[in-house]
């Protein structure tokens, strides 16, 4: 890892200007062309610089996420509400109960089929996983080796975009008997904080 505070201002100041003007995740690629150092260079850079944008230490509404090949400047889900009355956002944002039930059952047990997500809800999930897809939060790139292959579903870099995390380390341990599965992940981020997420509840 590269020295934190080896990191020039100019090159924080930068790195901040030109994530908040992406809106989307920018790859370490593209970074490392920018800082003219290796990929593997800018991704270590980059990590050092989001522990020091996160820690609080200065009062900001955004965040910076890594994962394993891009980074992200989002907007921390606690003002989500703020930023749609001063956007004018209309639509709520929110996945039903139902798809945050199936997308936590993928979280917490990923690779999963279809089947199993059934089994653990206890009713058909055709429509939330299907909506969950849609949106990118989970996707399917194996079938599992049994009769039918049935697909084998998984959360996606999306997912833990919209849920603040930076991998799936970060999701709340399920350590406690009584806390639910659809409870931890809503303790992982609220609520996704991607615009185009809100559905019916009647779809199951």
């Amino acid at each position: 890892m590269s020295d934190l505070f080896a990191i020039p201002e100019q090159t924080k100041e930068m790195l901040e200007a030109v994530l908040f003007a992406a809106g989307h995740p920018v790859s370490y690629t593209k970074l490392a062309q920018i800082l003219e150092i290796s990929p593997a260079e800018a991704k270590d850079l980059l990590a050092d610089f989001a522990a020091e944008y996160n820690d609080g230490k200065v009062t900001r509404g955004l965040i910076l996420l890594t994962f394993d090949d891009c980074c992200q400047l989002c907007t921390k889900p606690d003002y989500i509400r703020e930023i749609r009355t001063a956007l004018g956002i209309r639509r709520g944002g929110n996945l039903s109960n139902s798809s945050l039930e199936a997308l936590a059952i993928v979280a917490y047990n990923q690779p999963v089929t279809r089947a199993y997500i059934d089994t653990v809800r206890g009713v058909d999930s055709g429509y939330a996983v299907n909506s969950l897809i849609e949106r990118g939060l989970i996707e399917s790139k194996s079938r599992l080796d049994a009769p039918g292959r049935p697909m084998l579903y998984t959360t996606t870099a999306a997912f833990l975009r919209c849920f603040g995390l930076n991998s799936l380390d970060d999701l709340p341990s399920l350590a406690e008997s009584d806390v639910s599965l659809l409870d931890s992940l809503k303790a992982a981020g609220g609520e996704p904080t991607s615009e185009d997420t809100e559905e019916s509840e009647s779809g199951d």
